[in-house]
């Protein structure tokens, strides 16, 4: 089984998947934002925003062949999976983690701004349907419950969710 742990930047999905590596054996657990430094795995540099254009296909590549592996990265909904993994936080709680991380707060506002119109939720259902989205709020829950809740989803003691949590509101 291939699962994808994906959501906006701050939502906890390093964290999570660390604690779920721990309790996982029978599975690999690859960081894809870290593959994408270490083997080079972009097309560009993007310098206005200091990051770099991901190379997807070549990050499919790097993976191919991998069973029972979860990879995890705001970009692993878009890397074939059986379960996607969707980690939602609100987009002000969201925002001010970034900015405690040292984000810069046009970076913070424009990741917040997207966790409320559901960029990386609807990218996800896009391509891989409803039935292999699972989302989860991370807003209040601490890393723990989030890592139970992603083996609940690798299990298969949860079941898909996807456009349970609504933060359009922000936007107001």
């Amino acid at each position: 089984m291939r699962v994808a742990i994906t959501g906006t930047p701050g939502t906890g999905k390093t964290t999570a998947t660390k604690l779920v590596h721990g309790r996982l054996d029978e599975y690999d657990v690859v960081h894809v934002n870290d593959v994408i430094e270490t083997e080079s795995l972009y097309t560009d540099v993007d310098e206005e925003r200091d990051s770099v254009i991901a190379d997807i296909p070549a990050i499919e590549r790097h993976l191919d062949g991998r069973d029972d592996v979860v990879f995890e990265s705001h970009l692993a909904h878009h890397l074939p999976a059986d379960r996607v993994v969707v980690l939602r936080c609100a987009p002000a709680d969201l925002e001010a983690r970034l900015t405690d991380r040292g984000e810069s707060d046009a970076k913070a506002r424009e990741n917040a701004e997207s966790e409320a119109l559901d960029v990386i939720l609807a990218e996800a259902v896009d391509q891989h349907g409803f039935e292999a989205i699972y989302e989860i709020e991370t807003t209040d829950a601490p890393p723990e419950a989030v890592a139970d809740e992603i083996e609940a989803v690798i299990s298969g003691e949860r079941a898909p969710s996807a456009g349970d949590v609504d933060y359009v509101g922000y936007l107001a």
